[in-house]
């Protein structure tokens, strides 16, 4: 049994693989540099959808899992995974600086025989030219001393379906020893684990799997543009389309993808693409597309008010998905800013989100000259909406 299994990052993705490694009989301790964040999983609240107060609470009690603020872990740790967040710098390029840190400190506490593991997505190439050295460098040991593994998250908020447990998991080693030191370990809480040639097979999967959902997004969003100048229902033509029983996969159009991986990943892979002299054309266009998104609506709130200077909207939903907090990317913010710099007063309505950038939550009334509908969580409540203009973003 292994003695101790450190996990740096505690949001959607490394709170729910710690409980995970807990649930089996392996103690865990959870390292965030968040210490709010921190403080809530301590006294038992959950600061992700994807993890109840129950689960979290029930864990805590068995003494296998515990969190910490501080960025140092325990002499007798076997495993480390790193789930740090690595977004986009205002620049539009990759930021790796909570990777680096994250990669210090577990270069300070490296020791011979340990198995590191990062889940964060990094470009091709990250793991091996990027992570490596700093381990090496920091904790001045040979690359054969210790053994280093890469394996993509597929987390996706509160699927019902599929979660961490029978969602395949792919994994990569620096060597072939370490891939499946990596392999075994995953075993013993995941159903379906698959072992990857190398390094950058696992890498890049990780980055095609969402430059796929964006080009589809961007795709059917340039559909809907169509079929609302046509005048037909994109809704019914994907309804239509959906039929066929091959080669077609249901896509649906809106505000643009937010979150944590979709706007990110294909950016991570076209600018590696671009290092090596390969332009994902596709890609760049689709990321385009989306980001337009935005704009479109806004130029449909100026279509259906003549003029935004002055008029009051309201925004239903701020979050990037539907019955989650999470904000990050979220297309709805930039709406928000697009409207306001073209003179509207926009209040905005999610009691999931709470609040955000010094803003909260307003309650829904129809003291508006607009309702943009763009988030719509479960308890909202719309059957009250008559004699008001309202904005449709999922193009119904």
């Amino acid at each position: 049994m292994l003695n101790e299994v450190v996990v740096f990052g505690q949001g959607y993705v490394g709170l729910p693989l710690a409980l995970s490694v807990a649930e089996v009989g392996i103690k865990v301790l959870g390292i965030d540099t968040d210490y709010d964040r921190v403080h809530r999983i301590k006294n038992g609240i959950s600061p992700i959808e994807d993890v109840s107060d129950s689960q979290l609470n029930k864990v805590l009690e068995s003494d296998l899992f515990s969190v910490s603020s501080e960025n140092t872990y325990p002499s007798s740790t076997t495993v480390v995974f790193i789930c740090v967040p690595t977004p986009l710098a205002k620049s539009g390029k990759p930021d790796l600086s909570m990777l680096e840190s994250a990669i210090i400190s577990v270069g300070k506490g490296l020791k011979p025989g340990m198995l590191v593991i990062v889940e964060s997505t990094v470009q091709p190439g990250t793991t091996r030219n990027f992570v490596l050295p700093i381990l090496t460098k920091t904790s001045k040991l040979e690359s054969q001393d210790f053994f280093l593994a890469f394996s993509p998250e597929r987390v996706d908020p509160l699927n019902k379906d599929w979660g961490l447990k029978n969602t395949p998991k792919l994994v990569a080693g620096l060597t072939p020893e370490a891939g499946n030191k990596a392999r075994i370990f995953y075993s013993q809480f995941i159903d379906d684990v698959i072992l990857c040639p190398n390094l950058e097979t696992a890498e890049t999967a990780k980055l095609l799997e969402n430059s796929f959902r964006l080009v589809n997004i961007s795709l059917i969003n340039e559909v809907a543009i169509f079929c609302k100048q046509l005048g037909i229902s994109v809704n019914e033509v994907i309804s239509a389309a959906s039929s066929k029983p091959y080669g077609f996969m249901s896509f649906y159009p809106g505000l643009g993808a937010g979150g944590h991986c979709i706007p990110v990943d294909p950016i991570y892979l076209s600018e590696a693409a671009k290092d090596v002299g390969t332009p994902t054309k596709i890609i760049e266009l689709a990321s385009m597309r989306n980001q337009s998104m935005p704009n479109y609506f806004v130029e449909r709130a100026l279509e259906m008010l003549e003029s935004l200077e002055n008029k009051n909207i309201l925004v239903l939903g701020i979050s990037y998905k539907k019955n989650v907090s999470d904000i990050r990317e979220s297309p709805v913010v930039k709406m928000i800013e697009i409207l306001r710099l073209k003179g509207a007063r926009v209040s905005w309505h999610d009691d999931l989100v709470g609040n955000f950038d010094d803003e909260f939550s307003v309650p829904i009334t129809l003291n508006y000259d607009l309702i943009i509908l763009a988030t719509l969580h479960d308890y909202m409540d719309l059957s009250f909406m008559k004699d008001i203009k309202i904005l449709d973003t999922s193009f119904g």
